[in-house]
C-alpha cells in the first residue's frame, strides 16, 4: 500500500507543476505594453526624423524670409550684397554735385543685397532704405536696375560676363525659388507623418521616397543659390576698373546648407527603416517575435523542466 502511493507521487509533483504553468500566463502580442516595449527602437528614430525636419522647416523658412524686409535677423539674410561705393564711372556729367560716396553722386545707392523673394538697397549711413516688392520666381537683373538709376549723362562699365549670365541667372533662380518652396512644403507635411512609420515597414518606403525628393530638391537649391553668388560675385570683382566690391551673404548659405543637412538625415533614417527596427505589424504577422515574449516563454519553460526534474 505505501509502494502505491509512493509511485503516485511523482504524478503528483508533475499535474502540480503543470498547473502552476497554466496559472502564469505568457504577455500577448496584442498587449499594448509589449508593443510599446518591441517597438522602442522604431519610435526612437521616428522622433529623430520629426525633430529633423522641424529644423529643417524652420531653417528653410528663414531663407524664405531672407532680405523681404528691413528688420532685425532679416536683413541680414541674403545671397550677396554689391557694394557700389567706391564704384568707377565710365563718363559723368559736369554738372553732378558731389556726395558721400561716388554711387551716391552718380545716382546709385551704396549697396544692394538679393533674396529669393526680392532685393534691398540702401546707403552706408542709413542702412536699407527700401525693399522691392516680393515676387514669386524673383531673379535680381543688376543692368536694368543699376543702369535705371542712373542720373542723366552718367555711364559705367559692367562687365562683359554680367550680360553674358543674366539669361542663366534668371533660370537657376527660378529653379532656385521653386525647389525651396516645394522643400519646405515636403518637410513640413512629412514631419507629421513621419510617426506612421512605427505602424509597418510599408509606410517606410513612400515616406523614404518623398524624403529623398525632398533632400534632392533642397540639395539642387542650395548648390545653386551658392553657385550663382559665388559665380556672381567673381564676375563683378573681376573688374578692377570698376571698383565693385560683393559679399557673398553667409548666413544665407550656412541656414541652406543646415537645411540640407537635416533633410538628408531624415531620409537616411526613412531609408534604414525600411529594413531594420521592428514593427507593429511584424510583431502581430509573426514576421519578428516578440523579444520579450520569448525570453518570458523561456524562462517559464525552464521552471517547468526543474520542477519535472525533481
Amino acid at each position: 500500500m505505501s509502494l502505491s502511493s509512493f509511485r503516485r507521487r511523482p504524478a503528483t509533483a508533475t499535474s502540480s507543476s503543470h498547473d502552476g504553468q497554466k496559472e502564469s500566463p505568457q504577455p500577448s502580442i496584442e498587449d499594448p505594453a509589449v508593443l510599446k516595449r518591441e517597438t522602442r527602437a522604431r519610435r526612437v528614430f521616428s522622433g529623430i526624423s520629426c525633430f529633423c525636419y522641424l529644423m529643417a522647416v524652420i531653417f528653410l523658412i528663414l531663407v524664405e524670409i531672407g532680405n523681404t524686409r528691413n528688420s532685425p535677423v532679416i536683413r541680414d539674410i541674403y545671397f550677396f550684397k554689391l557694394d557700389l561705393t567706391d564704384i568707377l564711372p565710365q563718363s559723368a556729367p559736369t554738372t553732378l554735385s558731389l556726395q558721400n560716396s561716388i554711387a551716391r553722386t552718380l545716382g546709385l545707392h551704396d549697396f544692394y543685397q538679393v533674396g529669393l523673394w526680392d532685393f534691398c538697397e540702401g546707403y552706408n549711413t542709413d542702412g536699407i532704405t527700401y525693399c522691392s516688392t516680393p515676387t514669386t520666381l524673383y531673379w535680381f537683373n543688376p543692368v536694368e536696375i543699376l543702369l535705371g538709376e542712373l542720373f542723366a549723362g552718367a555711364s559705367i562699365a559692367l562687365p562683359s560676363q554680367v550680360n553674358e549670365i543674366l539669361n542663366i541667372l534668371r533660370i537657376a533662380s527660378n529653379i532656385m525659388f521653386g525647389f525651396f518652396l516645394t522643400a519646405l512644403l515636403l518637410d513640413f507635411v512629412l514631419m507629421f507623418l513621419a510617426p506612421i512609420a512605427v505602424f509597418s515597414r510599408w509606410w517606410s518606403g513612400p515616406l523614404g521616397f518623398f524624403a529623398l525628393l525632398s533632400t534632392l530638391l533642397v540639395l539642387i537649391a542650395s548648390s545653386l543659390g551658392t553657385a550663382m553668388s559665388l559665380i556672381f560675385k567673381y564676375a563683378l570683382t573681376s573688374q578692377t576698373d570698376l571698383n565693385v566690391n560683393a559679399d557673398v551673404g553667409l548666413k544665407m548659405l550656412a541656414f541652406m546648407w543646415i537645411a540640407t543637412g537635416f533633410t538628408l538625415l531624415s531620409f537616411i533614417i526613412h531609408a534604414g527603416l525600411c529594413c531594420c527596427c521592428t514593427s507593429r505589424r511584424d510583431i502581430r504577422t509573426g514576421r519578428r517575435n516578440a523579444r520579450h515574449i520569448n525570453e518570458a516563454g523561456s524562462r517559464e519553460k525552464g521552471r517547468t523542466t526543474t520542477a519535472t526534474s525533481d
